[in-house]
């Protein structure tokens, strides 16, 4: 396998492709160890907001593998900086999610009121209620901007598919007529907040994910070469079906390293 550009980083997507829950996807530490020799930058880039950037180290850290905050990009961090872009002095917005788009909102001087909402924010929320779905579509109703942190239907588990944020905002959808902008993949935003702070070219920057339709597409937004492997939601034959492909395709990570080394 070869490439037309020389890597000289890493954009990977984690669930997936490093894990399902909390069950590692091959030998991690050993896959690290060949990425340092190689001397490729990593960062780690994932759709799923629950998690805060620390808590994203501690679970690499779980498994052996040792990053820094700094190497964490989710789509908490990717509304956050949309946010602070549009509303700079920061303010109330209610939010559908957990304890880690809480913090990553906070950090950026927004939290969660029913005190006049600059914004909804839908995401997966795993204490979900109807009091809450409620509350959010009334202010989507009267006008208030809807973001959704990622449009991932489903999550995959040791257990098999569970429901993920694209499920809890297809009820706010119908529930209201309106559909969320969306912040994480397939919009290459992430990614672009990745490459500034590698600091190096998309064309030397490999994107690795399990998923074509948001993985994919986004890192070929950003200009990145990109790598599907078969570990998470697709196979070779739905990849194929896109009409636009992959640089590579490969059965794990741990092959799509040896083949790239």
């Amino acid at each position: 396998m070869t490439s037309g550009h020389l890597i000289k980083a890493l954009i990977l997507d984690m669930d997936g492709v490093l894990w399902r829950d909390t069950e590692p996807i091959g030998d991690l530490p050993a896959i690290f160890s060949t990425i340092d020799q190689l001397n490729w930058e990593t960062v780690f880039v994932t759709n799923n907001a629950t998690r805060s950037a620390s808590q994203y180290v501690e679970k690499l850290a779980s498994f052996d593998v040792k990053a820094g905050k700094d190497q964490i990009i989710n789509s908490g961090l990717a509304t956050a900086y949309y946010l602070k872009e549009r509303f700079p002095s920061g303010g109330p917005v209610y939010i559908l999610g957990e304890e880690g788009l809480f913090d990553a909102l906070e950090e950026y001087g927004f939290w969660h009121s029913i005190d006049k909402p600059l914004a909804v924010i839908g995401s997966l929320d795993r204490e979900l209620t109807y009091q809450k779905l409620k509350q959010a579509s009334t202010f989507i109703r009267a006008g208030v901007t809807f973001l959704g942190t990622n449009p991932d239907p489903s999550l995959p588990t040791p257990q098999g598919y569970v429901p993920g944020t694209g499920a809890v905002l297809a009820a706010l959808e119908a529930a209201t007529g309106k559909k969320p902008i969306i912040m994480g993949k397939p919009s290459p935003t992430m990614y672009q907040i990745a490459l500034d702070g590698l600091q190096i070219e998309p064309e030397n920057t490999l994107v690795v994910g399990d998923q074509m339709p948001t993985d994919i597409i986004a890192g070929i937004e950003a200009g990145c070469q990109t790598a599907l492997v078969l570990t998470g939601v697709s196979n070779e034959s739905t990849a194929k079906s896109f009409n636009y492909q992959p640089t590579f395709i490969a059965p794990n990570l741990t092959q799509l390293i040896d083949d790239l080394r």
